[in-house]
C-alpha cells in the first residue's frame, strides 16, 4: 500500500511539472501585447526557465543526496508555485524574467530524482504513464487559460489559477512525506559513485555523447513546437488567439494519450522501437500541417502530439539499461541538463530567425531535427548494443 501511495504522488508531481510548461506558448499572443514587447520575446522567457532547469539537473545528485527524493520535491513544486503566482501579478517584462529564474530551478532537480527512480524500480509501462501525467497538466494549462481569454480575461487570470492548484499539490506532497520515508536513500548516489566525474563518464561511456544529442534534439522538437505553435497558427493560419490555445493544448493531449497508449504498447514493442514509431508520427504530423488546407491542422497538431510521447520516457527508462544503474542518477541529470540547454536555445533561435522568415520555417526547423534525431538514435544504439557496465 506504501509503494502505491508512492507511485501515486509521483504521479501528481508529475502534474505539477507539466501545468506550467505550456502556458507561456499559449498565453504569448495575449501577452506580449500587453507587456510592449516583441513578438519573440517569449524565447528569452523560455531561455531563461530552462536555463534554470539546467543548472538544477546538473546539481541534482547533491541536492537528492543531502535533503532527499521528498524533501526536493516538495520544495520544487512550492518553488513553482510561488514563481506562478508572481507571474499572475506581473505586468512587467523585466519580472517576468526575474520570476522565471525560480520557474526553472523548481523543475531540475525533481525531474531527473523521480525519472531515475522509476526507470530503476518500475517497468516501462509505469515511465510512459507518469509522463502521460505530466501531458495532463501540460494539457490542463491551456484549456485553462483558453477559458479566461474566452470570457474576456486578461491572461493572467490563466497564469493565477494554475498557481492555486500548484499549491493545492504541494499540500498533498506535504502529506504524503510520511510514505518517502523508506525509500529515500535507495534514490541517492553512492560515495563511489559520486567519485567519477561527469567528464569522466562522458568519455568513457559508449553512446553516452549520442543520447546527449538526442535528447537535445528531441527537446527542441517538443519545446520549440509548443512554444511556437499558437504564433504559427496566429500569424500564418489566421486563426484567433483562444482558438490557437484550445489547439496547443490538442498538441499536449497528444502526448498525454499517446503515452497512456503506450504504456500498454510496452508490452508488445521494446523502448527502442517505440522511440522509432514516435520520430514516425512526428515526421507524418509536419506533412499534414505543409498542406494548405485547415482541415489537416487539427489531426497534425493531434499527431505531433501522439508521436513525441513514447520517445522522451521511453528514452529515460533505457538509461539504466544503456549506462548501468550504478551512474544511472548521474547520467539522468546529464541527460536532462542536455534535454533542457535544447528547450533553453532553440525556441529562443526559433524566435530570432522567425524576424527574417516568418513562422511558416517552423515546419521546416522542426524537420531538421527530426532527421538529426533518428540519425543520432540510430548511432546510440550501435554504440550501446557493444555493451556497457551494469
Amino acid at each position: 500500500m506504501r509503494k502505491l501511495i508512492l507511485l501515486l504522488v509521483i504521479y501528481l508531481a508529475f502534474i505539477s511539472l507539466g501545468l506550467p510548461d505550456s502556458l507561456l506558448g499559449s498565453a504569448w499572443p495575449a501577452m506580449f501585447g500587453d507587456l510592449g514587447v516583441p513578438v519573440d520575446y517569449a524565447g528569452i522567457i523560455s531561455m531563461v526557465v530552462a536555463a534554470g532547469t539546467v543548472i538544477s539537473s546538473l546539481f541534482s545528485g547533491k541536492l537528492i543526496q543531502r535533503f532527499g527524493v521528498p524533501g526536493v520535491t516538495t520544495f520544487s513544486v512550492l518553488l513553482t508555485a510561488l514563481a506562478l503566482m508572481g507571474f499572475s501579478y506581473s505586468d512587467n517584462f523585466l519580472y517576468l524574467c526575474l520570476l522565471a529564474i525560480p520557474l526553472g530551478l523548481g523543475a531540475g532537480s525533481v525531474d531527473s530524482a523521480l525519472n531515475n527512480y522509476v526507470a530503476i524500480h518500475y517497468e516501462a509501462r509505469h515511465m510512459n504513464w507518469l509522463h502521460s501525467f505530466w501531458g495532463v497538466g501540460a494539457a490542463i494549462g491551456p484549456v485553462i487559460l483558453a477559458g479566461h481569454l474566452a470570457r474576456g480575461d486578461s491572461w493572467s487570470g490563466g497564469y493565477h489559477t494554475v498557481a492555486w492548484i500548484q499549491l493545492g499539490l504541494v499540500l498533498l506532497l506535504i502529506l504524503s512525506l510520511p510514505f518517502w520515508t523508506r525509500g529515500k536513500k535507495e534514490e541517492t548516489d553512492s560515495p563511489e559513485d559520486q567519485s567519477h566525474s561527469l567528464f569522466a563518464l562522458l568519455l568513457t561511456l559508449p553512446g553516452l555523447k549520442q543520447a546527449l544529442l538526442v535528447f537535445f534534439c528531441y527537446c527542441t522538437i517538443e519545446a520549440t513546437f509548443g512554444l511556437w505553435g499558437a504564433s504559427y497558427l496566429v500569424f500564418e493560419r489566421g486563426f484567433e488567439a483562444d482558438q490557437a490555445a484550445r489547439l496547443t493544448s490538442l498538441y499536449y493531449l497528444g502526448i498525454t494519450v499517446g503515452r497512456f497508449l503506450s504504456g500498454f504498447l510496452t508490452s508488445h514493442f521494446t523502448n527502442r522501437q517505440l522511440v522509432y514509431l514516435g520520430q514516425g508520427m512526428i515526421g507524418l504530423g509536419l506533412i499534414l500541417l505543409l498542406l494548405p488546407f485547415n482541415l489537416t491542422i487539427i489531426p497534425g497538431f493531434l499527431l505531433i502530439g501522439l508521436g513525441c510521447a513514447p520517445i522522451f520516457p521511453s528514452l529515460l527508462h533505457e538509461t539504466p539499461v544503456n549506462f548501468g544503474e550504478k551512474h544511472s542518477q548521474r547520467i539522468m541529470g546529464l541527460q536532462m541538463a542536455s534535454a533542457y540547454v535544447g528547450i533553453t536555445l532553440m525556441p529562443f533561435l526559433f524566435g530570432k530567425i522567425t524576424i527574417f522568415t516568418g513562422y511558416s520555417f517552423l515546419l521546416g526547423f522542426l524537420g531538421i531535427f527530426l532527421v538529426a534525431i533518428f540519425w543520432m538514435t540510430r548511432k546510440m544504439n550501435q554504440k550501446v548494443g557493444r555493451g556497457n557496465p551494469v
